[in-house]
């Protein structure tokens, strides 16, 4: 859907845009003139309701050039400074919970038009660690969010539940790193459950930095759908250059790129830096309101994305 509306939204603003060029440069100078061959005709001063009346454009040419300007700057913001998501699942728990409003910054992996999202100005890449937005690879009309685990040359295992990384290197280093342990510590268990099956909370520190993580400790991670690569031991992910491995900060409850591979450069859409509002919408069975009116606003969660 958001691909539509990007479109939609060019369409409108180049519409409106003609229109408002059209009234400033050629339009309102001809009202201007039919004003003044009026007064010509006319042998006292004219009535301010007669001067507003001539002046006035019609509907169809006022009400364009009336929204204009806040549609080309809604344009501007959302394709090339922030764009607003809701979190729609539960796979980035505990950072994002299902009800989050996020802000995603656009400009800070480049500029792309809106429309076929060709880059036109190369600002920056991802780091490790940072939670990302991206056009889903097997379906780019759906948007994803994970955080980025692998960049372009990366090693990168999970095995029992544990994520191990071998940075990338020259070949020619000599000093290139082996497989290191991603920091993981016990925080507590928490009151979130998966099937009724509680959910352990582990901080782990990526890089420089930090963020909870959830595990289900009474299943075993299903390694038999992981996505596969030749010439690799089981559980490894070798990513390709131009490319990023994101996971689900909720690991076993996560379709992430264990289960289908890569994300492709050019599918980034922009780092998840804030939440901006968080709802509640979960109920008792036998509520009547409806799911998508929230029972309660989680003041709480507004802020900062780790």
């Amino acid at each position: 859907m958001a691909v539509y509306f990007s479109i939609f939204l060019v369409i409108v603003t180049v519409i409106t845009g003609i229109v408002w060029l059209a009234d400033k440069f050629y339009l309102a100078p001809q009202r201007q003139l039919k004003l003044a061959a009026t007064q010509e005709q006319c042998e006292g001063e004219l009535s301010g309701d007669v001067v507003d009346k001539i002046l006035e454009a019609p509907y169809f040419i006022d009400t364009p050039v009336q929204i204009f300007p806040v549609i080309a700057f809604v344009l501007i913001l959302r394709s090339f400074i922030y764009e607003p998501f809701q979190i729609p699942s539960g796979s980035m728990m505990p950072t994002l919970l299902d009800g989050d409003f996020i802000l995603v910054n656009k400009f800070n992996y480049g500029l792309r038009d809106p429309v076929v999202r060709n880059k036109f100005i190369e600002i920056g890449l991802p780091e490790r660690g940072d939670v990302v937005v991206f056009k889903y690879p097997q379906n780019p009309q759906i948007d994803y969010i994970k955080r980025v685990v692998g960049l372009p040359g990366d090693r990168v295992i999970y095995k029992n539940k544990i994520l191990y990384i071998k940075a990338a290197c020259l070949a020619s280093d000599d000093k290139c790193p082996d497989f290191e342990q991603v920091e993981q510590t016990f925080k507590n268990k928490t009151d979130y459950n998966d099937q009724g099956m509680p959910l352990t909370r582990y901080t782990s520190i990526m890089g420089e930095k930090t963020h909870d993580l959830l595990v289900n400790e009474q299943i075993l991670p299903r390694t038999q759908h992981y996505f596969q690569q030749g010439g690799t031991r089981d559980n490894e992910f070798v990513v390709p250059k131009g490319h990023y491995f994101v996971m689900g900060d909720n690991r076993d409850n996560s379709l992430d790129g264990r289960f289908w591979g890569f994300v492709p450069e050019e599918n980034l859409v922009g780092e998840a830096v804030a939440i901006w509002m968080s709802f509640d919408f979960d109920r008792a069975p036998d509520s009547f309101l409806p799911r998508w009116i929230p029972t309660s606003v989680r003041f709480s969660r507004i802020g900062g994305i780790e």
